[in-house]
C-alpha cells in the first residue's frame, strides 16, 4: 500500500473521494473513467486498501477483468489483488477461477495472457500461505503422531490421485498425505478447496456421457459416497458469500442429490452438512464419524446383507420406494395391518379403521407437502418438499447432526456452460435489489449466488422451497390460480392475501429487470414460485444482445401473462393497479441510479467474448431502455404501454407453445 497524492487541479476529485460518498461503485467506475489520467488511478488502486472487503468483492469480475484487459490498470490494481489474496484463501480461489475462464478464451494477446497466468500462479502459490500453512502443519503433525502413522501396526487405504475423491483434502481420513512432516512438504491450504470443486466438476462430466436418467443418478449416487471418504476436510462450500470461510464440509449425503432436468447437460443438485467454525482455513477439522453411529443400540443386533440393498438405486427414479439414508443400515420392522409393536416396551397400539379413515380425509385436504414422485422429472419430488422438513431429515439420519454448528447448505453444479454471463446477470440482480431497497421500493428479487470455477463449469447457489411453474403445472394439472387457492387457502384469507401480495411485488420487480437487461428464453421452466408466493426468474443464458438462436423472437418487453393477472386478482382488481404502481415506482427508483447499473456492464463489454456483447451498441442500449429524457408523467405512460403490450404479446404465447412441442413444458 502506497500513499500517492492527487493533482491540485483533481481537488474536486479528491474531495469526493476522500469523502464518506465514496463507495465501491464510485470508486470502481471512477478506476475506469480516469485510468490514463496521471495520478488519479494509482490513488484509486490504493482506495481498495480502505473498502470493506465484501464491497469490492461483488465486483471482483470486474476488477479481474480489467486486470486482463488494461495495462493501466494492471498495474493499479495488482498489488491490492496480490495482498488480498495472501491474505484471504477465498478471494484468491475466486480470483484464480475467474482468472482460469478469461485465459481460456484465447482472444488475449500473449503479453495479456502471460500476465494473467501468472497473477493466478500467484494466487494459488503455497508460498503465499506462510502464517495459515504453519498453523495447519502444525495441526497435521499432531495428528500423525497421534495415530502413529510411521508404525508397522497402522493400517492406511493408499488411493490413486485418479480417483474420485483423490485422498488429496486435508482430513484425517486422508492420513497417507501428511506422513511427511517436512515443512516443503506438506498440502498446500488451498490445494483442499480447489480439488474438492475439480472432483465436483469431474462428476458433472462423467454424468453428461450418461443417457439414461437412472444411470446419471446411479452414478451421482456412487460418486458422491467415494466422496465423502475423504471428507470431513478443510473446505467450504463456495455459493453464498454469508457462509464464506465459516465452515467444514462434513458430508454430502449421497441418498439425496438430484440429477436435474436438462436435455444436453447433466446439472445436479447437492445437500452439503457443515459444521460452522471460525475459520475454514484455521479452526480444526470435526472427527469423522461413522454412519452407522447415528443408529441406536436396538438396531446393533440386526445383520445386514449389504448384497440385499442396491446401493445405486437413485431416489425418484423408480416407482418402489428405494432405500434412503435413514434405512440403509437396518432392516425395516415389520407391520401388521391392524397394529403396531413397539419394540422398547413392547407396547401394542391398535388403530380403529374409523380413525384411520378420519386421518386419511385430513391428508387429503391439506396442501401436498410434495409433488408425486415421477420418473421423468425425479427432481420435482424433492424440489417441492419444504426446506426445514428436508434439514430434519438428513440431521437426524446424519452422523454429525448432533455436533454443535451444524447446518444444511446445498448447491447445483453445472458442467458444459460458461456461466460468466450468468454471474454477470446475478450482480445486476443484487444491484438492482438494493437500489429498490435504498429507495424504498417494495419489489422483491432473488438475487443468487453464482460460482465460476472455469470457462465451462460453476456453482450456483440453490434456492430453496420452490419449483418451476412447469412443475407446478403439470403435477397439479391446474391453473396457476387454482394452485394458489389450492396451496393457500381461500382468495379472502390472509395466507392468499399475503402470498397474492408477495406475487405481485416480485413480478413487478422482473418484469422491470426483465426490460431493462433484456432477458429472453423466459419459459415456464425458468420461472419458479417459491413457498411464500414470490416469483423467482432463474437462467440467464439470454441477457442484453443475445437471444435464443439469435433470433429475437420474444418480442415483448417482459413476460405477463392473462394467467398471471389473474393471480392478481383480474385486470380491474386493486392488486393489478397495485401492481401498475410498484413498476411505475421501480422504473423511476432504477433510472436515478443508472450509474450503479451502466458501471457493470462497460467494463465487461470490452473485447468481451460473452453472447451478450455481441452487438457494439449494448451499452448505449441499456442506457436507452432507462429514457432519462422522459418526464415521470411520460414514464408513467411508457410503463402502462409495455404492460398492456405484454398481455397482449402474440410472441410470448407462440414461445410458450414451442417450448411446449419441443421440450414437453407446459
Amino acid at each position: 500500500m502506497n500513499d500517492y497524492a492527487l493533482p491540485a487541479k483533481n481537488s474536486w476529485l479528491l474531495r469526493l473521494l476522500e469523502s464518506s460518498l465514496c463507495d465501491m461503485t464510485i470508486a470502481i467506475q471512477y478506476l475506469f473513467q480516469y485510468r490514463k489520467t496521471a495520478g488519479v488511478g494509482s490513488y484509486l488502486g490504493n482506495k481498495l486498501f480502505s473498502l470493506e472487503d465484501s464491497d469490492v468483492d461483488m465486483y471482483l469480475p470486474q476488477l479481474i477483468y480489467g486486470y486482463l484487459q488494461f495495462d493501466d490498470i494492471a498495474d493499479m490494481i495488482e498489488p491490492y489483488i496480490t495482498w488480498r489474496g495472501k491474505n484471504d484463501p477465498v478471494f484468491a480461489v475466486l480470483g484464480s477461477w475467474l482468472l482460469d475462464a478469461n485465459l481460456a478464451d484465447n482472444y488475449l494477446p500473449t503479453e495479456k495472457h502471460q500476465r494473467g497466468s501468472k497473477l493466478q500462479l500467484d494466487l494459488v502459490s503455497k508460498r503465499n500461505w506462510t502464517p495459515i500453512a504453519q498453523y495447519v502443519l502444525k495441526s497435521l503433525n499432531l495428528v500423525c503422531s497421534t495415530y502413529n502413522l510411521g508404525s508397522g501396526n497402522t493400517k492406511t487405504h493408499h488411493r490413486s490421485r485418479s480417483d474420485c475423491a483423490q485422498s488429496i483434502f486435508m482430513t484425517p481420513s486422508s492420513l497417507p498425505s501428511c506422513r511427511s512432516s517436512s515443512e516443503n512438504d506438506y498440502t498446500s491450504t488451498i490445494d483442499p478447496q480447489l480439488d474438492f470443486i475439480n472432483t465436483l466438476n469431474e462428476i458433472g462430466n462423467k454424468l453428461q456421457g450418461l443417457r439414461s436418467k437412472l444411470l446419471r443418478s446411479q452414478k451421482l449416487f456412487s460418486e458422491l459416497s467415494l466422496l465423502n471418504l475423504s471428507l470431513p476436510a478443510r473446505i467450504c462450500l463456495l455459493t453464498n458469500s454469508e457462509y464464506f470461510k465459516k465452515h467444514h464440509v462434513v458430508r454430502i449425503p449421497p441418498s439425496y442429490a438430484v440429477v436435474l432436468n436438462s436435455k444436453d447437460k447433466a446439472p445436479y443438485l447437492i445437500y452439503v452438512e457443515v459444521i460452522e467454525c471460525e475459520h475454514t482455513f484455521i479452526s480444526e477439522i470435526p472427527n469423522k464419524l461413522l454412519e452407522s453411529t447415528v443408529y441406536s443400540s436396538r438396531y446393533k443386533a440386526n445383520e445386514i446383507n449389504f448384497s440385499d440393498y442396491n446401493i445405486f438405486c437413485p431416489m425418484g427414479d423408480s416407482d418402489e420406494e428405494c432405500w434412503s439414508v435413514d434405512g440403509a443400515f437396518v432392516d425395516e420392522p415389520k407391520v401388521d395391518s391392524g397394529h403396531v409393536k413397539d419394540e422398547e416396551n413392547e407396547e401394542v397400539v391398535f388403530f380403529a379403521p374409523g380413525e384411520i379413515r378420519r386421518r386419511l380425509v385430513e391428508q387429503t385436504q391439506q396442501p401436498s407437502k410434495t409433488f408425486a414422485r415421477d420418473k421423468d422429472d425425479p427432481s420435482a419430488s424433492a424440489l417441492k418438499e419444504p426446506w426445514q422438513d428436508k434439514v430434519n431429515k438428513i440431521r437426524s439420519s446424519s452422523p454429525y447432526g448432533h455436533l454443535p454448528g451444524w447446518k444444511l447448505l446445498s448447491a447445483i453444479i453445472k458442467c458444459g456452460d460458461d456461466l460468466r454471463q450468468e454471474l454477470l446477470a446475478s450482480q445486476l440482480l443484487r444491484q438492482f435489489q438494493n437500489i429498490w431497497d435504498m429507495e424504498r421500493v417494495s419489489l422483491k428479487l432473488r438475487p443468487y449466488s453464482v460460482t465460476v470455477t472455469s470457462v465451462d463449469s460453476g456453482l450456483i447457489e440453490h434456492i430453496v422451497n420452490a419449483v418451476s411453474l412447469h412443475q407446478i403445472k403439470k403435477h397439479s394439472r391446474a391453473s396457476l390460480y387454482k394452485y394458489f387457492v389450492r396451496e393457500y387457502g381461500d382468495e379472502n384469507s390472509e395466507r392468499f392475501l399475503t402470498a397474492q401480495r408477495n406475487f405481485v411485488q416480485s413480478c413487478a420487480a422482473y418484469c422491470l429487470f426483465c426490460y431493462f437487461v433484456q432477458v429472453k428464453d423466459r419459459h415456464n421452466g425458468n420461472i419458479l414460485l417459491d413457498g411464500d408466493g414470490h416469483l423467482i426468474h432463474i437462467d440467464y443464458g439470454f441477457i442484453l444482445s443475445s437471444s435464443p438462436k439469435n433470433l429475437g423472437f420474444e418480442s415483448s418487453p417482459f413476460k405477463l401473462t392473462y394467467e398471471f393477472v389473474e393471480v392478481m386478482g383480474g385486470l380491474e382488481s386493486d392488486m393489478f393497479q397495485y401492481f401498475r404502481i410498484l413498476m411505475l415506482q421501480g422504473f423511476i427508483a432504477a433510472r436515478k441510479h443508472l450509474d450503479k447499473i451502466l458501471c457493470l456492464v462497460e467494463i465487461m463489454q470490452t473485447e468481451s467474448s460473452l453472447a451478450c456483447f455481441a452487438c457494439p451498441t449494448t451499452v448505449a442500449d441499456l442506457k436507452g431502455r432507462f429514457h432519462v429524457g422522459l418526464t415521470e408523467a411520460q414514464v408513467e405512460g411508457l410503463v402502462n404501454d409495455m404492460i398492456e403490450s405484454s398481455m397482449r404479446s402474440l410472441t410470448t404465447k407462440l414461445y410458450d407453445r414451442f417450448q411446449y412441442i419441443t421440450n414437453g413444458i407446459l
